[in-house]
């Protein structure tokens, strides 16, 4: 049987973008159980073949805020991304089928990003100041929410508009209120594009910096903040921070695995039409 040139390419190429993805992830896991000595070593046997340890885990939890920090990064993000479903689903929905705003009102929704997100830092600054929700689990959230919110809205707007509009006029006259059309005819039919945005919420959440970096101190310093303070000025503890990061990842890993159903309907739901 002859290969076509064509094909070789395209696995090679396939290969290379594949282990360009998962090698960086790989290389924390493998530099999580590895000894300090090996990792500073220089020689190239010492690479993949050493004696694996828990003193980099040990060190995390034992001398860090890890286990506070992950739990801040739990409740930030889950509670900014069921804050944004909460909202994001009717106003999506409102924009669908109302156009509510006459498109006027989805612009100005959606230009929240489209400005870098350290353009609103000092205004925020001063108005979490004046409030007192400066380095605070709820100041975190809403600061989460302000900025998933357009892109939640954004993304179930064009899931809800793929759904007929007829559904909804069919159920009207066999006397369905609105609020019942929308939980038992729409979300079932809207839940894989739910899904998949509440994923992209939470991974957004998880893994933001900036604002986190910012806003918070001590009390509510979260997973993504912590890690960078591992770098120090006299050196960087690579095994404790390679150790905090691939636990940092796991949760974010478990989720994508877990939702992987609903988020490839998603990725496809209207894609087809006949």
């Amino acid at each position: 049987m002859k290969i076509k040139i064509s094909t070789i390419l395209f696995w090679i190429a396939a290969i290379v973008i594949v282990l360009g993805f998962v090698f960086p992830i790989l290389w924390i896991f493998i530099t999580a159980f590895k000894p300090r000595i090996d990792i500073i070593s220089t020689e190239f046997n010492r690479l993949f073949v050493f004696s694996p340890t828990l003193d980099n885990f040990r060190y995390v939890f034992t001398w860090t805020l890890f286990t506070k920090e992950i739990v801040n990064t739990v409740l930030i993000s889950v509670g900014s991304t069921i804050l944004v479903m909460l909202f994001s689903l009717p106003a999506a929905y409102s924009f669908a089928r109302w156009n509510t705003g006459e498109g006027h009102l989805l612009f100005v929704t959606i230009s929240t990003r489209m400005f870098p997100g350290v353009v609103a830092a000092i205004p925020f600054f001063f108005m979490f100041k004046n409030l007192g929700l400066i380095d605070t689990h709820i100041g975190v959230i809403l600061l989460q929410y302000y900025f998933n919110i357009s892109f939640a809205t954004f993304l179930l707007y064009g899931f809800f508009r793929e759904i007929a509009v007829e559904l909804e006029q069919a159920a009207m006259v066999d006397g369905y209120s609105r609020m019942d059309i929308f939980r038992r005819i729409i979300f079932p039919l809207i839940a894989p594009g739910a899904a998949i945005t509440a994923v992209f919420c939470l991974v957004f959440s998880w893994n933001e910096f900036l604002f986190s970096l910012l806003f918070t101190h001590k009390v509510a310093l979260p997973l993504s903040v912590g890690l960078s303070l591992f770098w120090g000025s006299m050196e960087i503890q690579w095994g404790p921070m390679c150790a905090a990061g691939a636990m940092a990842i796991i949760p974010t890993l478990v989720a994508a695995w877990l939702m992987q159903r609903y988020i490839v309907r998603g990725l496809t739901f209207g894609a087809v039409k006949g």
